[in-house]
């Protein structure tokens, strides 16, 4: 899930700043290469003390408590990287930026998937007069958000590159990237709370606690959303940051847009995330038709499910829904593995270099505009639930309904696995560029 995903951004951020680190060995001393594993330890020290700010105010407004933990940790670890880099400023720069950066990318997250917000009350809105138009809604909402995480992201890139370089955007993106501890704490709270109310359900607990897990339920999507862009940033600064030691690896100090294998790269790069995308959609496409078709058959011959005198098959769709998982996953693993090899040793790494960039720059887009526009959604249908526009059972209900069952598989499955593409096809080329720089050199 989110751990697994932030780990691995993590994890190839740290390496890559350290690879980059030992380029400016003459500059920094042996500090360069440690300086990564130390901004880890004190983002976690700051994200443990943290913690303990996450307390209601009498407003009793769940997302502010939620949000002083992260104000907290961010401050915590501002202070501890001043401390850390030995009075070098334009480093302890660097790394203020990415702090910095990582907040404004959950607040401007919480502004588009919020359901007390203006973008989310205009897709419920919308749902008033039909399912199309609350896609129509929510998929507009979703483009318009790709625009100010984008402009974050640049200008973190361009104020750490300022700072130091492209070392700099590395010691950045693991400033960001030390918040995880925190991040995913706000994650976590998202499925804890969707089971609580699925609980209270099942068992059938009063109408009254199902509204208190309902309104815990919908913070619960606005945290797994704003976790998500913080996400997929951070995979796309970690990538840059991997695409920097590539460059170093191979030898390429400079990448000409007008070598027309650069282009070709850059065009294949930009092309293989909806492809990825793709495959995940369709694979959850026939997911859920096989399972459809498996509840209609029981619902036919167990007699007595539709009085609810007998037991479903739960095993059954189980069994279905993770066989689909995992074979459906063969294609999109064997595009992120072998795409890069495929280019570098087709085209070269130069052409390699293109693909990277294409990569990175259309996977985050596509990715921020998958994972907002789902939950957008889904806490339009929240919103209407609450009460808005007939609440529950009415018109209003069903279209958003539809807008939440499209905006699944957009926030759950595809958008997340973005950034694992974006990492993979980066990791993959770094691991490699040796190989292809030695087959370039016909020493292969």
């Amino acid at each position: 899930g989110m751990a697994a995903d932030l780990f691995e951004s993590y994890v190839v951020t740290i390496i890559a700043a350290m690879l980059l680190g030992a380029t400016v060995l003459s500059a920094y001393g042996l500090q360069a290469v440690e300086l990564p594993l130390w901004i880890g330890a004190v983002g976690a020290i700051a994200a443990i003390v943290g913690s303990y700010a996450v307390k209601l105010d009498r407003d009793r407004k769940i997302m502010k408590a939620l949000y002083k933990g992260v104000f907290a940790t961010a401050l915590l670890a501002i202070v501890g990287f001043y401390f850390l880099m030995s009075g070098n400023l334009n480093l302890f720069a660097a790394c203020v930026v990415g702090v910095v950066a990582s907040v404004l990318i959950v607040f401007v997250t919480d502004y588009y998937t919020a359901k007390e917000n203006a973008p989310v009350k205009e897709v419920a809105t919308a749902a008033k007069t039909g399912a199309g138009t609350n896609l129509i809604s929510g998929m507009a909402v979703g483009l318009q958000s790709t625009a100010p995480l984008m402009l974050i992201v640049v200008a973190a890139i361009a104020l750490s590159y300022n700072f130091g370089g492209l070392y700099g955007i590395a010691l950045s993106a693991a400033a960001m990237l030390s918040l995880t501890a925190i991040i995913i704490t706000l994650d976590a709270y998202g499925p804890i709370t969707d089971n609580a109310g699925g609980i209270a359900e099942m068992s059938g607990m009063p109408s009254k606690v199902r509204d208190v897990t309902d309104a815990l339920d919908a913070v619960g999507n606005t945290t797994k959303a704003t976790t998500k862009g913080f996400a997929i940033a951070g995979a796309a600064l970690g990538a840059l940051a991997l695409f920097a030691a590539f460059a170093d690896v191979a030898k390429l100090p400079v990448v000409n847009l007008l070598d027309a294998s650069v282009v070709i790269g850059l065009l294949i790069g930009a092309m293989l995330p909806f492809i990825f995308s793709s495959f995940l959609m369709k694979a959850v496409g026939k997911a859920a038709f096989a399972i459809v078709e498996e509840v209609r058959w029981q619902f036919k011959h167990i007699k007595g499910l539709m009085a609810g005198k007998a037991k479903p098959d739960y095993a059954k769709c189980v069994e279905i829904s993770t066989g689909a998982a995992l074979g459906e996953l063969l294609v999109p693993g064997l595009i992120a593995v072998l795409s890069p090899l495929v280019v570098g040793v087709l085209f070269g790494a130069a052409a390699l270099a293109g693909l990277l960039a294409g990569v990175i720059a259309s996977g985050f887009l596509l990715a921020v505009f998958m994972a907002n526009t789902g939950a957008t959604w889904d806490n339009a249908k929240k919103y209407i639930e609450g009460g808005e526009f007939g609440g529950k059972g009415s018109e209003a209900h069903k279209a958003a309904v539809v807008g939440d069952t499209v905006g699944d598989p957009f926030k759950d499955t595809a958008g997340p696995a973005l950034n694992s593409l974006i990492k993979v096809v980066n990791t993959v080329a770094l691991v490699f560029a040796p190989a292809l720089l030695a087959f370039a050199l016909n020493l292969v």
